[in-house]
C-alpha cells in the first residue's frame, strides 16, 4: 500500500460504537468548552464534529447562536444528525474536508477536539481555518500531540514490520500528525493567528479491562492500520497481540495519551 493510497483510505467510521466508546474524547473536550468565554450568540465552526456529542454541549451554551459541525465521515454526520435534531436549524452539519472548507470570513469561533491530529498537513489546516473566521475571531482546540500514545504505536509498528504482517505495511506510514506545542505555536503563527497559546499535557486513560481496550483500539485507534490486513482472522490477531501486551502493563490497558492544546485569534490582516 502507498503512502498516496494511505493517505485517501476509507473515511469512515463505525460511528455507533465511536459514540458509545468515545468517552475519554468527551471528557477532554468538555475542558477546552469550559474554557469558553461566549456572549452566546456567536456563529462556532465544530471542525472534526464527530457524533456531535460535544456539539450538542457546544449548543446548549449558545442560545442565541449557531453551531456548523463539519466531519469527512458520512456516517459520524447521520449519527451526529440524530444527536442534535432537538436544536433544529441551530445546528447545521456539512460533510467536508478540514483541507477544503467551504467558507470565508464567517465564524466567530472555531472549536475542535480530537480531529486535528488527523490531517497531517497543519500549515495548510491552519490557513484554511484562519480564512474562515471573522478578524478578531477565536480559535480554542485540542487534539494529540507531542509524545502521544508512543508506548502503544512502538508495540503496534512492531508487530506490523514483523514477518506475518510486513506484507500488508509495506509503504504504510501512521496516520496522525503529533505536533509539539512550539511546532505548533509557529505553525499558527505563519498562517496569521495572533495571541497564540499553545500547551502538551498528559492525559493518561486506562480501560476497564481486554474486552474493552480490544474494542476501542480496534474501532477508535488502530482503523487505519487494521484496513490494510486482509481477513478478519489476522486482524483480530494484530489487536488480540496488543491487548495481550497492554495486559502486562502496570496498571494494565493504560494509554499513555497526550494532549496539545491550541488557542489564538485571527489577525486584522491577514
Amino acid at each position: 500500500m502507498t503512502s498516496k493510497q494511505n493517505q485517501s483510505s476509507s473515511r469512515e467510521w463505525n460511528s455507533a460504537v465511536y459514540h458509545r466508546l468515545s468517552g475519554p474524547q468527551v471528557s477532554w473536550g468538555k475542558k477546552v468548552l469550559s474554557r469558553l468565554r461566549l456572549r452566546g450568540d456567536e456563529v462556532v465552526l465544530d471542525a472534526g464534529c464527530g457524533t456531535g456529542r460535544l456539539t450538542a454541549e457546544l449548543l446548549e451554551a449558545l442560545p442565541g447562536g449557531c453551531v456548523v459541525g463539519v466531519d469527512l465521515s458520512q456516517n459520524m454526520l447521520r449519527s451526529a444528525r440524530e444527536h442534535l435534531a432537538q436544536f433544529g436549524t441551530r445546528a447545521t452539519l456539512v460533510a467536508c474536508d478540514l483541507l477544503h472548507l467551504p467558507f470565508s470570513c464567517v465564524f466567530d469561533g472555531i472549536v475542535s477536539t480530537a480531529a486535528f491530529h488527523w490531517v497531517l498537513d497543519h500549515d495548510r489546516l491552519f490557513v484554511n481555518l484562519r480564512q474562515v473566521l471573522v478578524p478578531g475571531g477565536w480559535l480554542e482546540a485540542q487534539c494529540g500531540g507531542g509524545p502521544n500514545l508512543v508506548t502503544l504505536r512502538n508495540r503496534a509498528n512492531a508487530l506490523a514490520a514483523s514477518a506475518k504482517y510486513a506484507a500488508f505495511f509495506a509503504g504504510f506510514h501512521e496516520p496522525w500528525l503529533y505536533q509539539y506545542a512550539e511546532e505548533a505555536a509557529e505553525a499558527l503563527r505563519r498562517a496569521g493567528f495572533v495571541e497564540v497559546e499553545t500547551s502538551v499535557e498528559a492525559a493518561p486513560t486506562i480501560l476497564d479491562n481486554a474486552e474493552q481496550y480490544n474494542e476501542f483500539g480496534r474501532n477508535i485507534i488502530f482503523q487505519r492500520h487494521l484496513e490494510n490486513i486482509p481477513t478478519e482472522e489476522l486482524r483480530a490477531e494484530f489487536m488480540g497481540e496488543l491487548t495481550r501486551q497492554s495486559s502486562l502493563d502496570a496498571p494494565p490497558f493504560s494509554l499513555d495519551y497526550w494532549r496539545l492544546n491550541l488557542r489564538g485569534k485571527a489577525s486584522e490582516k491577514f
